[in-house]
């Protein structure tokens, strides 16, 4: 079925989709005590992603239901073959995914610091952990894992924290991390801005050294030429660029080779792992392909013309999203004051505009 390799196509533009969108997510919440060296600063870094982070997090649910659709072999081997090996894992995911959720909503509720400082660090530690597990397991996609010949996951716990998935997720945490701050440095102001280049700067080589080292083992684990391939080709010259911009100070072509870098990385996963979706280490016979775990051509037909439909909708609507919310954001708007509240979603006067664009306006979090 010609459908099958396209929905392949489009589970992994929604992968790619979403790291890169929730990747500079991920990088400010872990970068927002940091960056933010008061709490008007780390407000004011919360705020550069406040009305984004949770369209973001949409493309990681799309493409969870693509896969259960389109793939419902692939899905049951990875969520329910793993059994309890994967729940702990799973939980450790969703639980990362939702308190970093909650702390965006919950941090301005009350004035006390240590309720402030504690969500603080639970957002720290989600946004940390959310790409490294996510990383483990597309790496362990590809490299291989004890699946049989009735497609069960027959490993443990140490068969799914083996090397080169581990250097996948320290190596997505990375660029999450690169990403953020590249993004801090084009959204924010001043001291803030200036925090962020720094921190930018310090992180840009071991994230450069981090892709070269998983574009090469990327390519050696699912190829058998000696060349890289024009995509791991691309990520490791992302990753070069990205390090020459963030140390010339171009903010916006910086963020721009981080996009790059992240979506490369992705891509060369899904194209590594085409035709199969889960390599089998026990036999590769046994191995997941799209044509032994894709669902029937009327499923697959209805699928693609409701994406057809809904996609450029979903597309414009965020592209908009990003257009209001473009302008660069200072923590002297965050400075304490008599007339504004400090509860989210309470009333208050909109602040002045400022330089370069219109008032916080809506989305506006504490």
């Amino acid at each position: 079925m010609k459908l099958v390799p396209l929905w392949f196509i489009v589970i992994a533009v929604l992968w790619t989709g979403f790291f890169v969108l929730e990747g500079f997510d991920f990088g400010v919440g872990m970068l927002h005590g940091v960056v933010g060296k008061d709490e008007a600063g780390r407000r004011a870094a919360i705020n550069t992603i406040g009305p984004l982070w949770d369209g973001n997090e949409v493309w990681l649910i799309v493409a969870a239901a693509a896969l259960f659709a389109a793939f419902p072999g692939w899905y049951a081997t990875m969520f329910s073959g793993f059994y309890l090996v994967l729940v702990l894992v799973l939980v450790l995911l969703l639980v990362a995914l939702i308190v970093r959720g909650v702390s965006f909503e919950y941090r301005g509720k009350r004035d006390a610091v240590r309720w402030r400082r504690t969500w603080d660090g639970l957002l720290t530690a989600g946004s940390l952990l959310a790409p490294l597990l996510l990383g483990v397991a597309l790496g362990d996609l590809l490299h291989g894992l004890p699946i049989n010949s009735s497609q069960e996951y027959t490993g443990s716990l140490v068969n799914l924290l083996q090397p080169y998935a581990l250097l996948t997720g320290v190596t997505l945490m990375l660029i999450c991390l690169l990403h953020g701050a590249t993004f801090l440095s084009l959204k924010t102001t001043g001291d803030m801005r200036e925090g962020a280049g720094r921190l930018a700067r310090r992180v840009a080589p071991v994230t450069g050294l981090a892709v070269l080292a998983f574009a090469i083992w990327t390519h050696v684990t699912s190829s058998s030429t000696f060349f890289l391939n024009p995509v791991e080709l691309l990520a490791v010259l992302a990753a070069i660029a990205a390090i020459w911009l963030v140390y010339s100070r171009s903010d916006g072509f910086a963020f721009a080779a981080t996009t790059v870098t992240m979506a490369a990385c992705i891509v060369s996963i899904f194209t590594g792992l085409y035709p199969n979706v889960m390599v089998s280490s026990t036999n590769p016979a046994y191995n997941l392909t799209v044509h032994n775990t894709a669902s029937g051509a009327y499923s697959l037909k209805v699928m693609t013309v409701v994406v057809v439909i809904f996609l450029p909708f979903v597309l414009a609507y965020q592209t908009w999203t990003y257009y209001v919310f473009r302008r660069r954001i200072s923590k002297q708007e965050f400075r304490p004051s008599p007339q504004r509240s400090t509860l989210l979603g309470a009333p208050h006067p909109p602040p002045a505009t400022p330089a370069g664009g219109p008032p916080a306006g809506p989305g506006k979090l504490t």
